[in-house]
């Protein structure tokens, strides 16, 4: 990627980074919190999600794609 590539926010891509130390810390939490978070996580992203994603993705849930 090159300088200019780095100028505009919205060209730039998603890093996301753990260390071996978070990811252990993860796996040793219980299921029920693991599952609190993914809902959480899901829940904002639902949020955030353009109506024309909403649309299609429930197109893909009833089986209409």
């Amino acid at each position: 990627m090159n300088k200019r590539a780095l100028t505009n926010l919205e060209e730039m891509p998603l890093i996301y980074y753990k260390t071996r130390e978070e990811i252990e810390a993860f796996r040793k939490k219980p299921v029920e919190l693991k599952l609190q978070w993914l809902e959480a996580q899901m829940e904002f992203f639902h949020k955030a999600m353009p109506l024309k994603s909403k649309r299609i993705r429930e197109k893909l849930r009833r089986g209409k794609i």
